[in-house]
């Protein structure tokens, strides 16, 4: 049986609502990206969304739009594009700690990294599981700092009933692995009409309608950029969008069985541990594993046609170009991407599936002297 980490769910609904939508005149920014925006809104109770072609693009234009220059503190415990957007857009990243039992930005160590040139936060939800939001957002008060928040992981998540992204400028992904797809995609939502209407300035080469005298006028206010969503991609998002409920619902109960079956194994596994009144979305299901054991129980689930993988090793900090921003020590960094890995879930896993991954998983264990 061969066991892919992540598969989007599409069907034929999806498949005739974006024929459909290459057969009108808007094949690039069009009435999908409407209402594929207005359901997003609804939705997540945030009175502003704006899609993109990505949630780099969506980042990017998280800082370019509040006009950010200096220092924005981020995990280092990440994908690569958290600092890409920040360094394209003339910021310096500075990577603050994580907390080894969420696995999220620690609060202490973002204290910790604040100076005098520190401008913004952009946290990261990891894996599904949303940031201590309570403590980072009295941190963004006392400081008077930004918060830009990566939710790429976490659409459908909760803190505290409030959904993520709806505590600063929120930047989703719609890449095929997440919890919806456009196949490329992203989102940006505000509560601020005034950073949404400069927003869709940047998005679009900078045009601004106002500016506008007669029906042919286009004329640019500011530097922008196309991170514009194309219409027929925002088609399959508002009906990805509708089912998100119930992909999130079965990613949940796939989580449930690993939980269940991997505790058994407190000697071997680490589970990520979710505080009350936090909901998980399951973008990854993650565990920590012994660092000596981590490659042979990778390569040993890969040589038996089971997908799995790591996120994030390396971390940024060590990265060759990005080695020049790291400040202070990450221990729980260095510990976590060490022992990290990544085992398949995707809406449609079936319950064989799983229990083939889990009964794989106990052979490989059979053969340790634990």
């Amino acid at each position: 049986m061969q066991i892919p980490l992540c598969k989007p769910s599409i069907d034929n609904k999806e498949l005739k609502i974006i024929t459909n939508s290459l057969r009108t005149p808007w094949l690039t920014h069009g009435p999908y990206n409407l209402q594929f925006e207005k359901l997003f809104s609804n939705k997540f109770k945030i009175p502003y969304s704006l899609s993109m072609n990505s949630c780099t693009s969506a980042l990017e234009c998280a800082i370019k739009c509040q006009d950010l220059k200096g220092e924005i503190i981020i995990p280092s415990f990440t994908w690569v594009s958290t600092a890409n957007a920040v360094l394209n857009t003339g910021c310096k990243p500075v990577f603050a700690d994580i907390e080894l039992n969420s696995r999220n930005i620690d609060p202490k160590s973002i204290v910790k990294n604040i100076s005098k040139k520190t401008v913004a936060i952009i946290i990261v939800h990891f894996a599904g599981l949303p940031c201590d939001m309570g403590k980072i957002i009295k941190i963004c008060k006392k400081y008077k700092l930004k918060l830009i928040e990566d939710s790429a992981e976490t659409l459908g998540a909760k803190y505290k009933n409030k959904y993520t992204g709806s505590f600063g400028l929120g930047c989703f992904s719609f890449f095929p692995t997440k919890n919806i797809t456009t196949t490329e995609g992203g989102m940006l939502t505000f509560q601020d009409k005034k950073l949404f209407d400069k927003a869709k300035k940047i998005i679009a080469h900078g045009i601004d309608k106002n500016l506008k005298k007669n029906f042919w006028h286009r004329e640019s206010s500011l530097p922008g950029h196309n991170y514009r969503l194309p219409n027929h991609l925002a088609a399959l998002g508002l009906s990805q969008l509708k089912k998100l409920n119930i992909f999130n619902n079965k990613r949940r109960a796939i989580a449930k069985i690993y939980d269940n079956e991997l505790s058994k194994f407190q000697n071997f596994f680490i589970l990520q541990k979710i505080p009350k009144n936090f909901s998980h979305s399951y973008q990854m299901y993650t565990t920590r594993v012994p660092k000596k054991y981590r490659s042979n129980f990778l390569n040993y689930m890969r040589d038996h046609n089971i997908e799995v993988s790591v996120h994030f090793d390396p971390p940024l900090h060590e990265q060759k170009y990005l080695k020049q921003f790291y400040k202070k020590k990450l221990s729980n960094t260095d510990i976590l991407s060490k022992e990290i890995v990544t085992l398949p879930i995707f809406p449609d896993m079936t319950k064989k599936q799983v229990y083939h991954v889990i009964k794989t998983i106990k052979k490989f264990i059979s053969t340790l002297k634990l």
